[in-house]
């Protein structure tokens, strides 16, 4: 079995969690990847804590790599233009290298011109910022990560954690990277995107959530659910449902609604063989046709398209 190479990039100021989320991650799928860090010149990194990081591998280990992750740095080192060294460091990346950026890392590729005309996302608390630097990057900040092959750009923190459990499920599918979650004990999947963590008013004391009935709905995708029903199972009139549902997911009903029975088909269609006909029925879609436009909308690709990457890999 063939391992891939990952090398994550250290940059000085450069977030240590962030930095050891692709060996942590990537590291747990049974020997599948080989994860080195590098910096521009090899020699130690400053982080944005009150320790530096040394580093066993120079910009040379850029040129090896199947895949390459840009760590992200604190806002303070962020520039509109990148440094000479980080420019021959990446230009040493060999065309068609999948390249991934975690949180801020987006602006060293935007920097460097990588993500012209291209779809990104980063932090949503820097996203006006990087939109004022980088106009010709198409920036959705309402979302987790992008994957725009090659390149793939992630949002804050932990969402590194989701876009390294991507990379395993679009390499080895659900199956590996469901594994690799639960040994690091993180979600497989997080619903929702960047909204339900920007700041907001605190909820009122006392004020009912709407866990109870997500589960409930969870157990009934392919029943035609409404807001009636769902505000009904919560005991809220359908406005407060509404608005107590987006202040705790980020999505309306609706959306989220849509976005789960996506999530169970894709499921479907990576594990089973039924016809996409019959995924439909079972995730509540009424046709076929239904679930080929929303996983076309959400991820680009048809439900056959889909099934031959995931099966392939499993």
């Amino acid at each position: 079995m063939r391992r891939e190479r990952v090398v994550v990039l250290a940059l000085d100021g450069v977030y240590p969690f962030e930095l050891g989320i692709p060996s942590r991650i990537l590291g747990a799928a049974d020997g599948r990847y080989e994860v080195l860090t590098c910096s521009v010149d090899g020699r130690p990194v400053r982080t944005n804590a009150d320790f530096g990081v040394t580093v066993e591998h120079g910009p040379e280990a850029l040129a090896t790599a199947d895949t390459v992750v840009i760590a992200p740095v604190a806002p303070a080192h962020l520039a509109d233009e990148v440094s000479d060294d980080v420019l021959a460091a990446l230009a040493l990346i060999r065309p068609g290298t999948r390249i991934v950026s975690i949180c801020t890392g987006a602006f060293v590729l935007a920097a460097a011109g990588l993500l012209d005309g291209r779809r990104a996302t980063t932090h949503w608390q820097v996203a006006d910022r990087f939109r004022r630097m980088f106009p010709r990057v198409d920036l959705d900040p309402d979302v987790l990560f992008v994957d725009d092959h090659p390149f793939l750009t992630s949002a804050g923190a932990a969402s590194g954690v989701d876009i390294c459990l991507h990379i395993v499920r679009k390499d080895h599918g659900s199956r590996l990277a469901n594994s690799v979650a639960r040994r690091c004990v993180v979600p497989p999947f997080r619903d929702g995107g960047q909204a339900q963590y920007i700041e907001q008013p605190v909820p009122e004391l006392g004020a009912a959530s709407t866990a109870a009935t997500r589960a409930w709905a969870l157990e009934r995708l392919d029943e035609p659910l409404t807001l009636a029903d769902l505000s009904g199972h919560a005991r809220m009139s359908q406005r407060t449902f509404a608005r107590r549902f987006h202040d705790e997911v980020g999505l309306s009903p609706g959306r989220w609604l849509i976005q789960q029975r996506v999530v169970r088909a894709r499921h479907l269609l990576e594990s089973s063989d039924l016809t996409v006909d019959q995924i439909a029925g079972r995730v509540g879609f009424a046709t076929g046709t239904s679930l080929r436009q929303h996983l076309n909308a959400a991820i680009g690709v048809s439900p056959q398209a889909y099934r031959r990457t995931f099966q392939t890999a499993r």
